[in-house]
């Protein structure tokens, strides 16, 4: 039992080298391998990410509806519609003149020789004063726009957020698959050891360290598929968040699982810049400005609406002739034009009235919307301020405990050579340094996570990930 503890301790205490070998980003990386770091991979993300871009399809509607709006201030209806028909001729058996066709009671239609009918006719309206209706209108738009823009901002934050933990996971499945590599030597050679040792006949080892050696190498087996599969998971995950072809594989720059370096400032710093900076708020302000913008356009309903208006028919039939006398009209040949005032009232009060309650409602069920987003910025701030702070509590923790387990390791390797020792301590030390340095791992994990989500709940992360400074420069 003694070697076997002796061999664990050697291999344990070798670790960074065996570390080196099982290193991933040590390995030659093949041609089309794309190596990212954390900004490089949000900043792709959001480059090709459908879900922005849907947000931005939703800004460019909105935008196009502001366009709307305001071509709408001039010729608000202005349109031509032309019409082609067959038309019959004239039967004029008395030879009369055919300017004088309307007065010779023996003229009728010749419906055995028809031509073609032709009928052009534009109508335009310039809308002079609606009380407030045009205007409110592309107020309205406008604050669409904002509306759509802040909801884009949102799905940023989302995918920049997202793509971040992928980084981070993908880099924790690396450290725990170079830790399985170490564990998986440790209980080769400690199989190996003990093997040679009973060939050879040695009294301080029988068949019960070489069977407790064969369960550790199964439970040793079970990990490690269940590591490299969640290595695979992760690695796909962020390939397909970065949406490359599968003829390529994604790496991180990162070597190593270290902490984001990072300076926490006071909580209340975060909530400002959160009031500030958060997309919700912007939304619900545009959304609020939007409602009010609309109550005006329903309470122009009360007035009447000021016009020009403008008609034009032209109609054309060849085998027809026109008559100057003004009370004859002869529809398949005529020339109008109509212009002047005029006013469009909806006599209908009691709908008006319920249209401007309908958006006075909208207008208040927007501002307690923005009321209640407020309330819950805060709290998600102060919510993800304290995980960090927690999070940063347990990787201190974990460092120190993995600190104290190594000189633990040395203590138990003297008292071992000086043949003090106790082997079953020596073992547990080795077992317990390698679950220290999984769990730090994961303590490390989760508090870049947790600094990744504070900068997301400032409503920052996107934009300090496009600059280049999304964390402190060391």
């Amino acid at each position: 039992m003694k070697h076997l503890a002796s061999l664990l301790l050697l291999v344990a205490l070798a670790r960074p080298g065996a570390a080196q070998l099982n290193s991933p980003q040590s390995n030659t990386r093949q041609p089309d391998t794309l190596v990212v770091s954390m900004q490089e991979a949000i900043r792709a993300a959001l480059d090709v990410s459908p879900e922005v871009g849907r947000e931005q399809a939703q800004v460019d509607y909105a935008r196009a509806r502001l366009g709307l709006a305001r071509s709408s201030r001039f010729l608000t209806e202005f349109t031509a519609t032309s019409a082609h028909a067959a038309s019959p001729a004239i039967d004029n058996p008395n030879g009369t003149p055919t300017d004088r066709l309307y007065l010779d009671p023996d003229v009728r239609n010749d419906w055995d020789d028809l031509s073609m009918f032709n009928r052009l006719e534009i109508e335009a309206i310039q809308p002079l004063w609606t009380w407030g209706e045009l205007g409110g209108n592309i107020r309205a738009a406008r604050a669409g726009v904002g509306v759509e823009e802040a909801a884009r901002d949102v799905k940023t934050l989302d995918v920049a957020v997202r793509t971040a933990e992928l980084y981070w996971a993908l880099l924790l499945t690396e450290e725990l698959h170079r830790l399985t590599g170490e564990a998986g030597d440790i209980v080769r050679k400690a199989k190996d050891e003990i093997s040679r040792l009973l060939e050879e006949g040695a009294e301080d080892v029988d068949y019960a360290d070489l069977y407790q050696v064969q369960i550790t190498e199964q439970e040793f087996f079970q990990r490690s598929v269940e590591v490299d599969e969640r290595r695979r998971t992760a690695r796909a995950a962020l390939r397909r968040q970065l949406f490359l072809p599968d003829d390529q594989t994604v790496a991180v720059t990162d070597i190593t699982l270290e902490p984001l370096p990072f300076t926490l400032e006071a909580l209340e710093t975060y909530q400002a810049r959160a009031l500030g900076e958060r997309p919700e708020l912007r939304q619900a302000a545009a959304g609020l400005e939007a409602r009010e913008a609309l109550v005006e356009v329903a309470r122009s309903a009360f007035f009447p609406k000021l016009f020009l208006g403008v008609n034009a028919r032209y109609s054309w039939a060849p085998d027809r002739h026109r008559q100057r006398n003004p009370y004859v009209g002869d529809p398949f040949l005529s020339r109008n034009l109509q212009a002047g005032l005029g006013m469009r009232l909806n006599l209908n009060l009691a709908q008006t009235r319920s249209r401007v309650r309908q958006a006075r409602a909208e207008v208040d069920d927007v501002q307690y919307q923005a009321d209640a987003a407020r309330q819950l910025i805060l709290f998600e701030v102060e919510e993800a301020y304290r995980n960090v702070v927690i999070a940063r509590a347990a990787v201190d923790a974990r460092e120190a405990a993995v600190l104290v387990s190594r000189e633990w390791l040395l203590d138990e390797q003297i008292n071992f050579d000086l043949d003090v020792g106790d082997t079953e301590n020596l073992v547990k030390a080795v077992r317990d340094n390698l679950s220290l340095r999984v769990q730090r791992h994961e303590a490390v994990f989760n508090y870049n996570r947790a600094v990744i989500r504070l900068l997301a709940k400032t409503g920052r992360l996107a934009d300090l990930a496009a600059s280049g400074t999304l964390v402190d420069t060391p």
